[in-house]
């Protein structure tokens, strides 16, 4: 069996937790990623530190590349470098903000859908029969969501109970006549492509459409990362600022081990141009207003928010994952963590680091 995993985003939250993942079971990994975070969100943003704690804790076992995936000619040469030993690629590497990419619409859209294709061809060229994973979002769907009938309770956003989404969103939601945003756009366009290259060069491509991914492996920062920016703020005492949906709104959170876990079936028994929603599903899910209680508790001190009545464009009112298709074709995969267990977790993991 082919033994190099290559990775993108190596020291991102998906990239650096497949890291150790797939290092653990005996790959080696090569890492491709030049810290475009840093560049993103600032010194929050950064995920510096993470690659510091990988290099030591990987060893041997881990090569790094601080490879910028829009530099073509230098992916070309990484992948033919490694030829049919890649085994595994998972592209996790992404400009991941709504919000950002409408400042720089081309850097968006260079890294999201160019760098994918450039990352597609180098695999199709030098590692054809390696199974190619993909860390889609579930904003290729744009803002359809919305138009569920949603109910409001007290903390949250819901759907009835006989609606056919209630149990979560699967795949058959149209992508078509919606706002996406920028980011959104340019995701859309990376997720076809993937879809594209398994479908029309028969190449074991999947793509995984995200709900929050998280974990303590998140470099945390306002634009982007959820669950571990509030926890963040509420052990700081940072404000946060809650942008419309009376703070009510619902985010399924994953966390990076489970959907790792689910990289790991899909290495085993690849398929073609798979597409799967995956989230924490009903089994892991929150409002923002529940989270901050959560949060709370389990910091013990009180959070410091404030409400801004105007959602982001483009923002989810309602969003849960129906990964019943992911578990129909993987029946041995579930998930472990729920939403007070991931708090939980990072609240342990950044203790020495987050202070007010």
């Amino acid at each position: 069996m082919s033994s190099v995993v290559v990775i993108t985003g190596s020291a991102g939250l998906i990239g650096s937790e497949s890291v150790r993942h797939f290092a653990g079971l005996g790959m080696d990994v090569v890492g491709v990623d030049n810290d475009m975070r840093g560049y993103f969100f600032g010194k929050d943003g950064s995920t510096k530190w993470n690659l510091d704690r990988l290099t030591k804790e990987i060893g041997d076992r881990y090569t790094h590349h601080s490879i910028d995936i829009r530099d073509r000619e230098g992916l070309d040469k990484l992948f033919a470098s490694l030829g049919r030993n890649v085994g595994l690629v998972i592209h996790a590497a992404a400009q991941p903000s709504h919000d950002w990419a409408a400042k720089e619409p081309f850097t968006d859209f260079d890294v999201n859908a160019v760098g994918t294709l450039n990352m597609l061809e180098a695999t199709r060229r030098h590692s054809i029969t390696a199974p190619f994973i993909f860390t889609s979002t579930n904003k290729v769907y744009g803002d359809t969501p919305n138009s569920l009938p949603l109910i409001e309770q007290e903390t949250r956003w819901e759907l009835p109970e006989d609606h056919k989404w209630y149990q979560g969103i699967d795949e058959t939601m149209s992508i078509d006549s919606s706002l996406h945003s920028v980011f959104g756009a340019s995701k859309v366009a990376a997720d076809v492509m993937v879809q594209e290259y398994g479908r029309y060069f028969d190449m074991p491509t999947a793509v995984f459409r995200g709900g929050t991914l998280t974990g303590p492996g998140h470099s945390a920062a306002e634009l982007h990362g959820f669950l571990a920016y509030v926890m963040r703020c509420v052990m700081e005492q940072r404000l946060y600022k809650i942008y419309g949906y009376k703070g009510k709104q619902v985010r399924d959170a994953i966390h990076s081990s489970d959907l790792v876990s689910a990289f790991e079936a899909f290495h085993k028994a690849p398929r073609i141009a798979e597409i799967y929603n995956i989230g924490g599903g009903r089994f892991s899910n929150c409002s923002v207003l529940e989270a901050f209680t959560l949060a709370s508790e389990i910091a013990g001190v009180p959070a410091n928010t404030e409400y801004v009545d105007q959602n982001r464009t483009g923002d989810h009112q309602w969003w849960i994952s129906d990964t019943a298709r992911f578990q129909e074709h993987y029946p041995t995969w579930k998930h472990t963590y729920d939403v007070p267990a991931i708090l939980r977790e990072m609240y342990e993991a950044n203790q020495d680091i987050w202070k007010a």
